[in-house]
């Protein structure tokens, strides 16, 4: 069997295992049994980074992309029909839907108010999570599509698949960028196959699928030279999910005005049409930062270690917000005023950014780490992969809910993570990375490479 054959085999063998294995997790999803659950996805995780192993290493063989898709396109049915089990953020967004088909602004009341009360049913209403004091808190392109989606069907599996519709977008581009770069397009497993992007679009239908797209058409237009459109896009990817925004400076060209007039001028079209109730635009992101433990600290792992270490009582989250928000300006001030050596460094730079701010930030679910995948795909980065995999971990702090458990299973991420960077630190001090983003420019200038 030759070189090419036998990736194939081995990779339609892992596509294989992990369709059995989301067979075993909707099993588990029945008997709401989340620890032996978390358990099958992680070994999922398993065999995922083996299938990125095998696409990083060796050359490209027929065959290969049409397997990823295929088993890419597999994975997610398998679960399309299955009700959401790890989140319930899916009914708020059909209930904004509905809302906004009704003429009414959906930051306006809380679903329990008394004006909504014609909109309330046995289905959707009652599964709300907050609906007795919290306003919606997704903003507006996120608004624009739980509108469109819900005009068809206000189904639960119709959303679901929207966000599907959503990721084969992302997927699609991912592949022409890759083509552009001379990168094998089979690298779109890196995304393709991670456990989270099946399990929390496919099973929950998270908004944050949409984020990716508008982050992958912005990474596309950066790459085809479209200032003002990458300026759009991103903006869009900011207003499905606030958190794209980081990457602006990566973004950007120096001197050009284009790309933060489009982005500026998206964002203000884009809150216009609810800007009637004034700064109740910003919906429950205020008492989400409070309730979340972001006022207080407690959210954000790295200050939990400092306060263990070092107890100082004035230096709460707002502090430590305030440091972060000075640690990425400081970052993406260097990298905007750095030469990029290449077309391809501004993925690098996307990167940094990205991953900085996830680890510092430390994200209580799971699915905020999807956003750093399409990146990953560029800058194939080991530990941020492993977090991406492992971050299932967090959901066994939901079986307690409290600071102490919150802080074990943070522990059992990012010490792992941790470890992980010490050794890709050490393995790039002895040989020369073969396959990262540091080279990515110079394998899209070199027609010979692989």
């Amino acid at each position: 069997m030759s070189p090419g054959a036998r990736k194939l085999a081995v990779l339609v063998l892992l596509g294989c295992l992990l369709l059995l294995l989301n067979r075993v997790g909707l099993h588990l999803q029945r008997q709401n049994n989340l620890p032996w659950f978390v358990g099958t996805v992680l070994a999922q995780g398993l065999a995922y980074l083996t299938g990125v192993r095998l696409v990083l290493t060796g050359r490209k063989a027929p065959g290969v992309l049409l397997a990823v898709l295929l088993f890419a396109a597999l994975l997610r049915i398998s679960i399309l029909f299955a009700p959401p089990y790890l989140s319930d953020d899916i009914y708020r967004y059909v209930w904004d839907g509905r809302v906004q088909a009704a003429g009414i602004n959906p930051y306006r009341f809380v679903p329990d108010s008394p004006e909504l009360e014609a909109l309330q049913d046995d289905r959707i209403y009652p599964r709300i999570n907050r609906s007795d004091y919290a306003p919606t808190i997704y903003p507006p392109v996120a608004q624009a599509i739980f509108l469109g989606a819900t005009r068809v069907s206000e189904s639960i599996t119709w959303m679901k698949t929207v966000m599907v519709g959503f990721e084969a977008l992302a997927v699609w581009m991912l592949v022409r960028l890759l083509v552009s770069f001379k990168l094998p397009a089979e690298r779109v497993l890196i995304y393709a196959w991670n456990p989270l992007t099946v399990w929390e679009f496919a099973g929950s239908g998270h908004i944050d699928a949409a984020a990716i797209a508008f982050l992958v058409l912005a990474l596309w237009a950066r790459r085809r030279n479209l200032p003002a459109l990458t300026g759009i896009t991103l903006a869009g990817a900011t207003l499905a999910k606030f958190y794209p925004a980081v990457i602006f400076p990566a973004l950007y060209r120096r001197w050009d005005w284009k790309m933060p007039a489009g982005f500026a001028g998206t964002v203000v079209l884009g809150y216009l049409p609810y800007a009637k109730v004034g700064l109740r635009v910003l919906g429950f992101l205020p008492g989400y930062i409070e309730e979340e433990g972001l006022k207080s600290g407690e959210r954000f792992y790295v200050w939990t270690l400092l306060q263990k270490a070092w107890p100082v009582s004035w230096f709460d989250g707002v502090w430590y917000v305030a440091l972060l928000a000075l640690v990425l300006l400081a970052v993406a001030a260097w990298l905007t005023v750095s030469k990029q050596r290449g077309e391809g460094d501004f993925l690098v730079h996307a990167t940094v950014l990205a991953a900085l701010c996830s680890v510092l930030f430390s994200p209580h679910y799971p699915w905020y780490f999807a956003w750093l995948l399409p990146l990953l795909v560029f800058v194939p980065y080991l530990p941020m992969l492993y977090v991406t995999v492992a971050g299932f971990i967090l959901y066994e702090s939901r079986l307690q809910e409290t600071p102490e458990s919150l802080f074990r299973d943070n522990t059992l991420l990012y010490l792992p993570f941790v470890v992980l960077m010490a050794a890709e630190w050490l393995r790039k001090r002895r040989q020369s990375p073969s396959l990262t983003a540091v080279n990515i420019a110079h394998r899209a200038e070199d027609p010979n490479a692989r």
